[in-house]
């Protein structure tokens, strides 16, 4: 499999040194990357306007005008699959990372076996199958894929499926909707489910979305939530 892959990076040595790790992992992977190097977030943008076909991104956090933060959090309002490595000599920006669902935080100098390793985890979420629930509903079935969906609200004895895409309304319980759910899919308060590849932030008594919608969660929720987002990405 070959991935397209992009660097973001303002330094021209770091930039080689990558490329050069990346090419290291091909060679012990048996994977392909098809490698872009850009020097800005800016000029990542202006392609990425044309072309939105990236697997994995790897993004210096220190650049100019846009850093590698604001840069995850554009790219996440429209995408949710590509895989997010930060790259920095700070580590005063990890929680922010964790806020774009970025795969990873690596600090410089980055160790051959360590970005080796992320990148494994990289192709191998990649390759995960696209999961899909049927909704059943005004009888009618649709399947929306796991990815679409925000979060899952129980209404008496239905639940409400809310979507990137819109709001479905079926007869089922908060229960059974788990079930069919992945791990991704976390019970933040009684009545609610959350996708934690869409939350952006986490406040004493919600889970801010990447879109700003808000998710009520149950009282000392909110480091658990931190905790299961941590060990997933």
């Amino acid at each position: 499999m070959t991935y397209k892959m992009a660097i973001c990076d303002d330094c021209d040595a770091d930039t080689e040194y990558l490329s050069s790790l990346v090419a290291a992992w091909e060679e012990v992977s048996g994977h392909g990357a098809a490698v872009e190097r850009f020097p800005s977030a800016e000029a990542f943008l202006f392609q990425y306007e044309d072309r939105k076909d990236f697997d994995i991104l790897l993004l210096d956090v220190e650049m100019g005008e846009v850093n590698g933060i604001e840069l995850a959090q554009r790219i996440r309002l429209e995408d949710s699959r590509v895989q997010i490595v930060f790259i920095t000599g700070f580590p005063d920006f990890m929680a922010e990372g964790y806020e774009v669902s970025a795969l990873h935080y690596l600090m410089k100098p980055v160790s051959r076996e360590k970005l080796c390793a992320v990148l494994d985890r990289a192709a191998a979420n990649l390759a995960r199958p696209d999961k899909r629930l049927q909704v059943n509903f005004d009888r009618e079935t649709c399947f929306v894929p796991f990815q679409r969906i925000l979060y899952i609200e129980a209404q008496k004895q239905y639940v409400r499926i809310r979507t990137e895409d819109g709001d479905y309304r079926m007869k089922a319980s908060l229960a059974e909707m788990e079930a069919m759910l992945d791990k991704y899919f976390f019970k933040c308060q009684r009545s609610f489910l959350v996708n934690l590849n869409h939350v952006a932030r986490i406040r004493n008594q919600c889970a801010v979305l990447r879109n700003g919608e808000e998710i009520p969660i149950s009282r000392g929720m909110a480091e658990k939530i931190g905790k299961a987002i941590i060990q997933l990405y």
